[in-house]
């Protein structure tokens, strides 16, 4: 069986950089390289960058924040750097990193360059290409949801990555840090979302499980799939939030991207993975089946899932802010306000039903 591998596009101009300056600093750092690479950019992209540079004899992946970006803490290339280093000993589907760069002269911000994995990245539906039938989508989800708890298994007394751990208090911390993002990003007509945020406050879990690493942003286009064979997960993307936190959290953060069949119209158009296909758990099985294999108790999953939505929410309002404020002027940002709006009416919905 063969896969269809994640397809690198001509640069979008705004994203544009010097290619022969990275190009002299990479040599300096990369035995090996000849040559000039050709560049063209990944479709995801809507937080940080992610670029394929094409030697003659080899693929590295380039990633920087987006321009615009203003608080180097949300957007830290070197922090991710140092995390995915520290974690790959212990967690094989890490890319290796090959060279770091803190000199913004070369591009104009940090960035770092990674081995490039070859296969399948999943993005809104399905290749019929991977020829996956119902049982094949079902495995393919329970094993997207063991790579998380292999993840959530990893030692944090390792070195690099038990100074990621803040001690008590992650819940609070989260809670009151993206309600101040939220309210940072704030434009005009935005709901303000505040009984959210009081409801989020009030309803902080008594227990902090802070107690392993923790992604933060575990998705389906955030994994690659072998070539040979899409139930394999190869490799692990994107670890700019990763941390030591609570494992609930990085369930809910997941879910917040985990549009199913049943979901409503508007919920369906925001859809980016195939959660939605036969074969796939519904929301409420992937937090059981989690439950059940790790031995967590999820009986009261209703805060995180929550959390998780207003965290997104905050996500496609700050990203708004930059469209508005003119940082950026990719036309799919135009949407992210009534986007955040809907999340913040989902949200509700979900505090009911909590």
């Amino acid at each position: 069986m063969t896969a269809i591998p994640d397809q690198a596009r001509a640069v979008r101009e705004e994203d544009a950089f010097d290619v022969a300056r990275v190009d002299a600093f990479l040599k300096q750092h990369i035995d090996g390289l000849a040559g000039t690479p050709s560049v063209k950019q990944f479709p995801g992209g809507a937080s940080n960058l992610t670029y394929l540079l094409s030697y003659p004899d080899r693929e590295l992946v380039l990633r920087r924040p987006p321009r615009g970006a203003k608080a180097k803490s949300a957007h830290d290339m070197l922090r991710e750097a140092r995390v995915m280093a520290a974690l790959k000993p212990g967690y094989p589907y890490v890319p290796a990193i090959l060279a770091r760069c803190d000199d913004e002269s070369v591009l104009g911000a940090d960035f770092y360059v990674m081995e490039r994995l070859h296969g399948t990245i999943l993005r809104r539906d399905l290749p019929p290409e991977l020829g996956l039938d119902r049982d094949g989508v079902h495995k393919l989800c329970v094993g997207f949801i063991d790579r998380l708890i292999q993840l959530h298994q990893v030692d944090t007394q390792q070195p690099g990555l038990r100074e990621l751990a803040k001690g008590e208090g992650y819940i609070a911390r989260q809670v009151s840090g993206w309600s101040e993002r939220w309210r940072q990003a704030a434009t005009e007509g935005s709901d303000p979302c505040e009984d959210v945020l009081a409801w989020l406050d009030a309803n902080q879990p008594a227990q902090d499980n802070a107690r392993c690493v923790i992604h933060n942003d575990y998705r389906f286009d955030n994994v690659v799939l072998s070539p040979d064979n899409p139930l394999d997960i190869i490799g692990v993307l994107d670890w700019e939030m990763a941390t030591v936190g609570d494992p609930l959290m990085d369930l809910g953060g997941s879910l917040a991207y985990w549009v199913q069949a049943d979901d409503d119209k508007i919920f369906q158009s925001f859809r980016r993975q195939p959660t939605h296909e036969a074969g796939m758990l519904t929301r409420a099985e992937v937090v059981a089946y989690y439950g059940g294999r790790t031995g967590i108790d999820v009986s009261r999953f209703g805060f995180y899932e929550v959390f998780g939505l207003f965290r997104l929410m905050v996500i496609i309002q700050q990203i708004y802010r930059r469209f508005a404020l003119g940082q950026t002027t990719n036309p799919q940002f135009a949407g992210f306000g009534d986007a955040a709006r809907y999340m913040g009416m989902r949200c509700r919905r979900l505090i009911a039903a909590a």
